[in-house]
């Protein structure tokens, strides 16, 4: 199980390790955005920290509807408990967690300032 909590402005934040192919791991905080169908948002600073290997780049639409074309790059997280590689699009804003990363899991938001936030695999 993965846990988090909810901070002031009522945002779901998880702490994940992320890392490189290097194994270089730094801890990031990151809120969950059930809007954003990736996996992860990494702002610049973390992905070249990190020197992440580009991958590419694609497209995607915003909450607003906008379309709008982030860089690709690969990223290895400890995702409960498993070395997990992922897809991560560069994004000058916090870190997000999306419903890639979410998928085949129940995630529970308790919504009050300092409430627990829980992941847990659903049994099969």
């Amino acid at each position: 199980m993965i846990t988090g909590v909810v901070n002031v402005n009522g945002e779901a934040i998880v702490r994940i390790v992320v890392g490189n192919l290097s194994k270089q791991r730094i801890v990031v905080d990151t809120i969950i955005d059930t809007g954003y169908t990736g996996f992860l948002t990494l702002p610049p600073s973390i992905i070249a920290e990190l020197n992440l290997p580009w991958r590419g780049s694609e497209e995607g639409i915003l909450g607003d509807g906008s379309t709008q074309r982030f860089d690709v790059y690969s990223a290895t997280v400890i995702w409960d408990g498993e070395f997990l590689t992922i897809k991560v699009n560069e994004s000058n804003t916090n870190s997000l967690m999306g419903v890639g990363l979410l998928y085949g899991y129940e995630v529970c938001i308790k919504t009050i300032n300092g409430g627990m936030v829980t992941i847990k695999a659903l049994s099969e």
